[in-house]
């Protein structure tokens, strides 16, 4: 899983695909993809304190796993930047 550091959050994007696959059967790549972001900030000790996950539900399926991934990440960039003065779950790393 590939992992971004902005304003010291961590981000994970949380790629997968738009339809499930059955039991024993491959995954349906060409449905699309959709993506969730899991945002995490660490202590000082190296130790996780608060994490959320967000899940993006525009402009989804996307047609490729990278078009998710990059869209998870500016959403992530985003939700960081609109709550940067905001009181709650982002307030303590901003």
């Amino acid at each position: 899983m590939s992992m971004h550091v902005y304003r010291g959050f961590e981000i994970y994007p949380l790629i997968y695909p738009h339809i499930a696959a059955p039991n024993g059967s491959p995954h349906n790549y060409d449905a699309g993809f959709d993506a969730a972001v899991k945002i995490c900030l660490r202590g000082t000790t190296d130790t996780l304190t608060q994490s959320q996950t967000f899940r993006l539900r525009d402009n989804a399926p996307f047609d490729n796993a990278g078009d998710a991934r990059r869209a998870s990440v500016l959403y992530a960039e985003n939700i960081i930047d609109d709550n940067r003065d905001k009181q709650g779950f982002f307030s303590n790393g901003l």
